[in-house]
Order: structure tokens, then C-alpha cells, then sequence
């Protein structure tokens, strides 16, 4: 395995205030890897640099062999790193297939009516209502549609944030066996998650943020067994 995307001691601010100093990870190309960490700990801000919404104040992001992070939100898109924000992000008054189209806006080839058709295949509830407005869905069907759509940009590495947000848990166990299903159709994926013990049972490998930084890392099985993360992450003494 190789690393996809490096992310080398990534600062990032808001004004006067830094929400990201010196982070530091790789995603092996092939794997799930998780960040996590308490709310404010800098997880999205870290994506949103990824993925161009952000400019870094600091460090270099390198994604498939190329650094990204002066490159602009759908150059990066382009290149096949593609992003699933929180809160879904949908365009309300769109139906299923113009949201999906909307996924493939930077696409120039001919198979966006067949990933279309694996996006129904892996959903089947937005297959039998494709011509149904996004607003219209429930919060699970919704982020069905948010992470069909970031699909249609056929990219490499799929960034996934919060995908289980107020979700049910039959829901939530759904979203999560749909990115084990990407994985094995050769999806890299790269997840941040509240819900710290089913993000790390997903994963290969997970990095603790705390407060902008990255304190910890290991394979996901061994985060889940370390005293620390289960005490600070999962509610354990």
C-alpha cells in the first residue's frame, strides 16, 4: 500500500484564532482511515483544508503524488478527492438525479448514467424515488444522497463528515455498512465521526485530534483497546 494523501503539520485559522497547528496524517491508498476527537477539536476545519474550502496558514497537503492545498475546491474535486460534508449540504428543492448530476459536474466521460445506476444499486430507496425532491427525504435517506452524490464525481478518496449525524441507530448501521461496501469497490475513505467506537471498529487506522493537534494514532482495533482513547472517547473509566 501506498499513501494517497499526506497531510504534512497542517496549520489552519480563523482570523486571529488557530483552529488547526501541525496536524499530521496519512491515508493508505485502499483504506478507512477515522479521525477523532471532542467537538472543536479541529476535525472539519482539517477536511475543509483538504478538500480547498480553506486555505492552510501552514504545511502542505499531497494528494496522489501532487501537493492540493493551493489549488482551488473543484481542480481538487477534479483530481478525485472528493468531500461529504456535515449536514448533507443537499440542494432541497433538486430532485435525487439532479443532485447525483450536480456530483458529476467535473466529470468529462461517458459512464455518469452508469455510476448513476451503481449509486440506485447501492441506495435502492433513491433508485424508486429519483424524480422525488431531496427535501422531501428523511435525515437517513438524505445522507444516502449526500454520500451517492460525492460518488458521482468517481473519486479515489471519499472524505466522510459526521455521516451518522442524527441518524437512528438502525440508520447509522446502514450508512456504516455502505462505507465497508465502498471500500471493497475500491473506495479510499477518510472519516470523521463523533461516534468514535463504530469509526475505529471500521477502521484500519485512527488519529486522536485534540485541540488542533494530533495526539494519537494507531490501528483502529488497538485506539479502541487503548485505556486513554476508551476513557476520553467512549465514556469508559
Amino acid at each position: 500500500m501506498s499513501a494517497l494523501l499526506e497531510v504534512r503539520d497542517l496549520s489552519v485559522a480563523y482570523g486571529a484564532i488557530e483552529a488547526v497547528r501541525d496536524i499530521s496524517f496519512t491515508v493508505e491508498a485502499g483504506h478507512i482511515v477515522s479521525l477523532i476527537g471532542s467537538n472543536g477539536a479541529g476535525k472539519t476545519t482539517t477536511l475543509r483544508t483538504i478538500s480547498g474550502l480553506l486555505r492552510p496558514t501552514g504545511g502542505e497537503i499531497v494528494f496522489d503524488g501532487k501537493p492540493i492545498h493551493d489549488q482551488p475546491a473543484h481542480t481538487i474535486l477534479g483530481s478525485g478527492l472528493a468531500h461529504c460534508p456535515e449536514g448533507r449540504r443537499l440542494f432541497p428543492r433538486m430532485t435525487v438525479e439532479e443532485n447525483l448530476q450536480l456530483g458529476a459536474y467535473v466529470r468529462k466521460d461517458d459512464g455518469v448514467e452508469a455510476d448513476m445506476q451503481n449509486v440506485y444499486e447501492l441506495f435502492p430507496v433513491l433508485g424508486e424515488r429519483r424524480h422525488n425532491k431531496a427535501g422531501l427525504f428523511s435525515g437517513g435517506e438524505q445522507q444516502m444522497l449526500a454520500i451517492g452524490r460525492a460518488m458521482m464525481s468517481k473519486p479515489k478518496l471519499l472524505m466522510l463528515d459526521e455521516p451518522s449525524m442524527g441518524l437512528s441507530p438502525i440508520m447509522t448501521q446502514l450508512i456504516f455498512d455502505t462505507i465497508k461496501e465502498l471500500q471493497k469497490q475500491g473506495t479510499t475513505i477518510l472519516l470523521v465521526e463523533q461516534n468514535a467506537l463504530a469509526a475505529l471498529a471500521l477502521s484500519d487506522h485512527g488519529y486522536v485530534i485534540d485541540l488542533g493537534q494530533t495526539t494519537l494514532d494507531g490501528p483502529g482495533h488497538e485506539l479502541l483497546a487503548d485505556e486513554r482513547v476508551r476513557a476520553a472517547y467512549l465514556g469508559e473509566d
